[in-house]
């Protein structure tokens, strides 16, 4: 019988104090439980419901529109009938499979606009947030269609619900119409949601006709005068909505009248459309939208200084400075310009490659010709670096710093 060996006491030993070690203190050997375990913690699900939990009571939308009413038993047994007949038609669905079909889009969109359009434009509309910042916890569905267009020129820019214009674009009021009954009063609103300068709450209005009589936007009074977007630089898109309201009788809005002051003065397009129509609730009632988005371009520059007599405002996002681990006594694998580049002062970093830049200008000479080919250019008899030879590859594809120096 042959004795175990000294390597095999060595491993039983080392077995016996793990197995020890795991029952007696599982945080010093392998895995350890964190938490609760499995059957008693809350699942993801769990936690992200008590997270995103909201009051019914305060949740609760009211809709302040106009009522869309139920189709008829006769309009709906019509459609039933119609379906059965498109169904059925072999020539249809003929045409339909080789793609020759046609139909009237004019028909099509008038019936769209009757059925199905006010909950889907409320759809949209919510997806973008229109309703949330125009009125809080109230909505509408939009029964009655907007046709809204901006020209530029012989281009027609249509207003759908969140497609992009530039201001450009939209520098002159645009042409708008909409079907309603016979005397009946309107007003309609344009703002943006997103531009105020100074109150995050309010909007600026840009367009403001009341009373208008039975659609027509000419014979309604002008209480705010158009005034094109004019978004600023590094805000992002903006949202303008066109708002129409159904009366029930002739309103005063004289108290709201700015035409009469000068079309720039930002202060007195001041506006909210929360407490306009808590104001007048009782008279008016939400009945049609359209959207649109803009953004900033270069013309909006002549804009601010010639029209709104300002400096030109630019936005810009205020990043944390980026974090940068203490310096190490030996760093390994970095090239030590790189390194120390970190911890020197960005103002420094730059004067310096500001004066390299300056060396090579000369006030009456142009300045030198880029080479063609920069890395089959040879390099100097003399020894270099290899540092150096980075730098000097970057100087010549100009990377870095030296192309945002130039």
């Amino acid at each position: 019988m042959s004795l175990p060996s000294l390597h095999h006491f060595r491993f039983s030993n080392l077995v016996l104090k793990t197995a020890i070690g795991l029952q007696i203190c599982p945080k010093r050997y392998g895995h350890h439980i964190r938490g609760k375990p499995p059957g008693k913690a809350r699942s993801i699900d769990q936690r992200l419901e008590e997270l995103n939990y909201k009051d019914p009571e305060l949740s609760r939308r009211i809709d302040i529109g106009l009522p869309l009413g139920r189709p008829s038993e006769k309009t709906k047994q019509k459609q039933i009938e119609f379906l059965k007949n498109v169904r059925q038609n072999m020539k249809m669905e003929k045409e339909s499979r080789n793609k020759t079909l046609r139909i009237d889009l004019d028909e099509t969109y008038k019936e769209w606009s009757a059925t199905v359009a006010p909950q889907f434009i409320k759809t949209i509309a919510d997806h973008y947030g229109i309703f949330r910042d125009l009125y809080g916890d109230a909505y509408f569905n939009p029964k009655v269609a907007l046709n809204v267009s901006f020209s530029s020129g012989d281009v027609l820019h249509p207003v759908y619900y969140g497609n992009t214009i530039k201001p450009s674009d939209a520098q002159e009021k645009p042409q708008l119409s909409f079907v309603c009954e016979k005397d009946t009063l309107w007003t309609l609103i344009l703002t943006n949601l997103d531009g105020h300068f100074t109150e995050s709450e309010k909007e600026y209005v840009h367009w403001f006709v009341g009373n208008i009589p039975e659609a027509n936007i000419e014979g309604g009074e002008t209480i705010v005068n158009y005034l094109q977007p004019f978004p600023p630089k590094g805000t992002g898109y903006h949202r303008f909505a066109f708002v129409l309201y159904k009366q029930d009788k002739r309103i005063d809005f004289s108290n709201l009248r700015c035409n009469d002051i000068s079309d720039y003065d930002l202060q007195a397009r001041t506006f909210s459309t929360l407490e306009f129509y808590r104001q007048h609730q009782d008279h008016m009632t939400p009945a049609g939208l359209a959207f649109f988005q803009s953004h900033w371009e270069a013309s909006l520059k002549d804009f601010y200084h010639d029209k709104l007599q300002m400096k030109e405002p630019r936005f810009e996002y205020d990043f944390e400075p980026p974090y940068i681990r203490p310096q190490e006594w030996f760093p390994l694998r970095m090239p030590f310009n790189l390194y120390m580049d970190k911890y020197r002062d960005p103002k420094k970093i730059n004067k310096e490659f500001l004066e390299r830049k300056m060396q090579k200008v000369h006030p009456f000479k142009d300045l030198s010709t880029p080479l063609p080919f920069p890395n089959a250019e040879p390099w100097s008899k003399q020894y270099i670096p290899s540092w150096l030879k980075l730098e000097i590859t970057k100087s010549r594809l100009k990377w870095g710093r030296i192309n945002d120096i130039e």
